[in-house]
Formats: structure tokens, sequence, C-alpha cells
């Protein structure tokens, strides 16, 4: 690992090791909001497997796709990706080929992940592949499995697909236990490859960027530049200083937050945050993103469960609302939930959107105004109109989405900035030109921090900005002409 701290030195960092946190990744110089702290190529990774949309194996591409004749499971968008992915797929597609055709489509992305693994690290080992301070297997062998922390059922379905792997792969020196293990530390290491607005695209694995700890008051955040992880500062992070990035949706209360780090990763968050549990802040904080409304329209209050356990009480103004009541109204949006779930199925999008619109009804009676359920009904909607391309309706909710986006991700966060984007893109589209103007000059502020300004997505947001300021200048210029006429 001398290779590795002496690489990271170079680029202001250093690995550390802390007794309850293991590994971690600190700053040895100061970096400011929007500076690249670290980048790096995935070790191997893979594009998520969809029957409606394939990706190119080299860019994640979803255009002009053409499948391998040989193994007839991976998919490129031309000569360049192929030839680059080469002399890593000629041994995958020799291993897949061997498989009969029904066994081959049933190949899922973390099989392949798995076998890709282990055919980089062979080709390494005979130099086929050049080894690199940051990128070579040892990286792999040094991450965190949490084995003893799995339990029997898990361990069951990781024997299980190692026997896959080990049936394609038919390499002698492997055994089950060690893919198995394997299999556990993609499940705590691996991260979602994303495109610039968030969108999953494919899995790939970052021995290096998986150094980096969780925390749900982040320093950083971890974008992707196609396949290239990055990770940029949000904050000023002091020399000494711990990377921290959130491994999950940091929308929710510490319960919900700490149950999911828990479930996916093994481990319990005493980050700033998580460590208030149960004090004032944190118990207002889940009351408003999970709680429930004063049932006065008028009150934005929290409630909080009366000392009988018979209703909850507004802390702002005193009123108590029956449980009763609650439970009834949270029992037929449960039930709307399910049926709108069954018909969202059949294409149907104005039956969908009447659904969810009496969905929302029922929530704003229910829920907190800032509630995360609440907002997930809206986003919604918002998708839907979106695909039906009702553009006002669309901004109408893309608005009332702001407030609460505000009040959930604070600071330079990505979805707030992307929130912006897409109000801006409507108000633009729309032929508001002064709205689109303020809402994509707010997206610029944060995106321009979390995604930087060279990928194609941010030059074409700036490039909108830059229209929409042009186009308003015109519309001023022309009106005072116009004011000038006799």
């Amino acid at each position: 690992m001398e290779d590795l701290q002496s690489a990271l030195n170079e680029q202001g960092l250093t690995v550390s090791t802390v007794p309850e946190k293991g590994r971690c990744l600190l700053t040895t110089r100061d970096f400011y909001p929007g500076e690249v702290i670290i980048s790096q190529e995935p070790y191997v990774c893979v594009p998520n497997k969809s029957s409606v949309d394939s990706r190119c194996d080299g860019c994640f591409a979803s255009s002009n796709l053409k499948k391998c004749s040989a193994c007839h499971v991976v998919w490129y968008c031309g000569s360049t990706c192929q030839k680059l992915d080469w002399k890593l797929h000629r041994l995958e597609c020799q291993a897949l080929s061997r498989l009969d055709k029904d066994r081959r489509k049933s190949v899922t992305p973390s099989i392949r992940l798995m076998v890709k693994l282990y055919l980089r690290r062979n080709l390494q080992s005979e130099k086929v592949i050049p080894t690199t301070a940051t990128d070579n297997y040892n990286l792999v062998e040094a991450l965190v499995s949490h084995m003893s922390d799995i339990d029997e059922k898990q361990l069951v379905l990781y024997a299980q697909m190692a026997n896959i792997v080990n049936l394609i792969l038919q390499l002698p020196e492997i055994n089950t236990k060690e893919i198995a293990e394997n299999f556990s530390k993609f499940a705590c290491n691996a991260h979602t490859i994303c495109d610039s607005e968030l969108r999953p695209l494919g899995t790939g694995l970052y021995p290096v960027i998986s150094v980096i700890n969780h925390s749900c008051l982040p320093n950083s955040v971890l974008v992707f530049e196609g396949r290239l992880a990055v990770i940029r500062a949000v904050q000023h992070i002091p020399q000494g200083d711990e990377v921290l990035i959130s491994y999950i949706e940091t929308a929710g209360s510490t319960m919900t937050r700490q149950k999911a780090l828990k479930e996916q990763y093994l481990f319990t968050c005493t980050c700033p945050r998580c460590i208030k549990v149960g004090q004032s802040d944190d118990i207002q904080e889940s009351a408003i993103v999970e709680g429930y409304r004063c049932k006065d329209d008028r009150c934005n209050g929290f409630l909080l469960r009366s000392s009988d356990d018979k209703g909850f009480i507004c802390q702002q103004c005193g009123l108590v609302r029956d449980k009763g009541e609650i439970r009834k109204i949270a029992s037929e949006v449960k039930l709307m939930s399910d049926e709108v779930l069954m018909s969202s199925s059949s294409g149907n999008y104005l039956e969908t959107v009447s659904m969810y619109r009496k969905i929302e009804k029922f929530q704003r009676k229910l829920c907190h105004p800032f509630s995360i359920s609440l907002m997930q009904t809206l986003e919604k909607l918002l998708k839907i109109l979106m695909e039906m391309q009702d553009w006002r309706e669309a901004l109408a909710y893309c608005r009332l989405t702001i407030p609460v986006y505000q009040s959930l991700y604070s600071g330079f966060h990505p979805l707030l900035g992307l929130q912006y984007y897409t109000c801006g893109k409507l108000e633009w589209l729309l032929g508001d030109t002064e709205g689109a103007i303020q809402s994509l000059t707010k997206a610029v502020d944060i995106l321009r921090v979390t995604h930087g300004t060279n990928t194609p997505f941010m030059k074409d947001l700036l490039l909108k900005l830059e229209e929409a300021r042009a186009e308003a200048s015109y519309k001023v210029s022309y009106k005072d002409e116009l004011q000038d006429l006799p």
C-alpha cells in the first residue's frame, strides 16, 4: 500500500486507519467547494440489464448499439469501445459462449461483474493489462467484506452465485469461498454509476473511492463523468479532515437512515447528524419528514404523540389530532397507492395522473407539507406529466417540490440543483424567460460545484442560461425601441 500512499500524497490525500472506523481518506491540504479531490476509473464495471434499454459496455451509451456476434450478451456503440474493451471481453466472450443459450440470457450484471473481476486480475498478473498504484487487484483484496455480519440466507445466495461464476470461468485456481467473499465486498463497496442527472446506468467497483467513509452530513459528493468516478468538495475541507460522502439518500429520519445503512452496508452511522438521535432537533426533523400535519390548514407545525397515546399534538398551536382519524386517512392512502401501482402498468397516463392526484389530496390532509411521502407523490406526478408532455402542469408540480427540496437538501446538493434545472427547462419551454433565468442560475450555482463545468451536461446547461439571458436582453431592447418610436 506504500505505492497507493505515495500516489495519494501527490493529490493532497492520505489513507489512515481509525480503530472504530477502519480505513479512511484524509486531506493533507485544504480543499474548497467545487474542487476535485480524487477521481478513478472502475476496476471493473457493467451496465444495467434491461429488456427495453441496452447499453454499450464501454461507455454506457444507449444508441447505435450492436451486439457481440459471438456471445450475444454484450453490446457496443462502435469499434472504438469494442477495441478498448477487447483484451478483457475476448476472455469473457469465450467463457460466456460456452454456456447454452438460455443460461447465457440469465447471466445477471452481478455475475458478469464478478467474472470480469477475475479475468482482469489474471490479465494484470500476466502483464497483459498494466497495473498502477491505484489500479491493481491488491486494492480489491483490501476491501472490507463484512462476511461475519451476514445472515445465513445471504451466505447461501452468495455461495450459489459463486458456483455460477465457477461454472462460467472454469479456472482451477479460484475457489467458491473466495468468490462468495468478493460478492459480499461488492454489496458494500460497489457504486451505482449514474449519468449527470443521477439516473442509474450500471455498477462499478472503485477500490480507492471505496476507502471514503459515509456521513449523513457529507463534505463531498460523488458524481460520474461517463464511467469515471469523481469526488468533489461541497464545502471547505481543512487540512487533516476526513473526506466524507453519503452512501444513501440523506432525506429521512435518523431511524430510516440507520436502517438503510445497517441493511446495505452493515454498520451504524455515528456522524454528527446521527448522534443527535432522540434530541429535540432530531425529533422535530423526523416528525416533519415522516410525520403528520396539524389539522389547522393554516398551521405548519409538526405533531408529536400525546402522553396518553390517543392522538398527536401540534407543537406550534397545541391542537390535538385524533389517532383514529390519522389511521383512517393513512389506510385510504395505502389502498389508493396499491391500486395505482396496478393501474400504472397499463400505460393509461390520464387514469394514473387522476389516481396520484387523489393520493396527493389525501396526503395533504395527512402529512406535513415537507414530508417525504408527499414529495414522492409530487415527483411521480411530475415524471408522468413530463412523459405526457403536459409542460404547464409539469411546471406547476415542479415548483411545488422546490420548497421541499430546499428543506431536505441544503447547501450544494446535486438533487436540489437538478430540480432547479428541471424547473428552468420547463419555464424556458413555456416562454417564461425571467423565471428560466432565475431557476437556471440557481441550478448552475449548485451544479458547477457538484458537477464541475466541463461535462457535456454542464456545457449544455450553461449554454441554456446564456441563451435565456440573451433572449431577455433582446426583449428589453426591443421594448425600449418600441417606446422610442413616435
